[in-house]
């Protein structure tokens, strides 16, 4: 939820993804999800590389991370074990780092759930 720390390395992180949600609904997040992909991706490329991950940094306000945490946070959703990551890792790994999501996701599933059931 907003306001949940989660830690990341050295890295302290605050959730705001569950009130983004409420605030542009679930398509407009995911926009939002995909904006921050761009930011973050070579262009040439069409990934967030180890090189531009690092030379982008600063707009996470990460630049002060070491080479190594940016490995492990490409490895941690690097699903395809290419050492990059496309879009649809970077939203899996954005809803997987956060809490709140899961959190929510799990009551949308289970509210999906009931209704069919109904």
């Amino acid at each position: 939820m907003a306001g949940h720390e989660s830690t990341m390395s050295a890295v302290d992180f605050e959730d705001y993804f569950p009130s983004m949600i409420v605030r542009l609904g679930a398509e407009g997040f995911i926009g939002e999800l995909c904006n921050g992909f761009q930011l973050l991706m070579d262009c040439e490329k069409g990934l967030i590389t180890f090189e531009s991950l690092k030379r982008n940094s600063f707009l996470l306000g990460l630049q002060d991370m070491g080479d190594e945490e940016f490995v492990c946070m490409l490895r941690e959703g690097d699903l395809d074990g290419d050492g990059n990551l496309n879009q649809l890792e970077f939203c899996i790994l954005m809803f997987r780092l956060s809490p709140g999501l899961m959190d929510g996701s799990k009551q949308w599933v289970q509210a999906e759930v009931d209704n069919v059931m109904i």
